[in-house]
């Protein structure tokens, strides 16, 4: 697989996500330990329903937290990129997929969080396959299932969040 691609944000969704870290780093897990502390002080901790869930609870928390300090280590903030007709991570693009008319933004599903735009990661295979490639091209990818997957590029444009 080929190295990633920075996540480009918009400033917008950097600071929602950087004020989501914060908040699971100080409150979440001060909460997550003190519901931890109390369910060990009810006893048996086999078969403590309490103290089981609170420690999934602290699991699901840790790998939010883990994956927030990823994208934003690794993240490129500004306005979306010009589109210039090429297919860029952070545009919006509208193919020709199995007959289908279909459109995505090809980005992290952090940016288009509150939208209801279909988000494929740069990552992804259909993601891979039209990265850098401008309207008018068909390319091709491999679906997991080994299927030739034939991909027509109609419109590229500027994602407005």
């Amino acid at each position: 697989m080929s190295e990633a691609q920075p996540t480009w944000l918009t400033q917008e969704a950097y600071d929602r996500m950087l004020a989501e870290l914060e908040q699971l780093m100080t409150e979440g897990r001060h909460d997550i330990a003190r519901r931890i502390q109390e369910a060990r002080e009810e006893g048996d901790l086999k078969e403590n329903g309490g103290y089981h869930a609170a420690k999934e609870e602290q699991g699901r928390i840790e790998a939010r937290i883990n994956r927030l300090e990823e994208i934003l280590a690794n993240s490129v903030v500004g306005d979306a990129p010009a589109t210039h007709g090429v297919v860029e991570q952070g545009t919006v693009a509208t193919v020709l997929l199995n007959g289908n008319e279909t459109t995505f933004l090809l980005g992290s599903a952090e940016i288009a969080e509150g939208s209801d735009v279909t988000v494929y990661s740069p990552d992804s295979p259909i993601g891979q396959a039209i990265l850098g490639h401008k309207i008018g091209e068909e390319v091709s990818y491999f679906a997991p299932n080994g299927r030739e997957i034939k991909v027509s590029i109609l419109k590229v444009e500027h994602f407005k969040g």
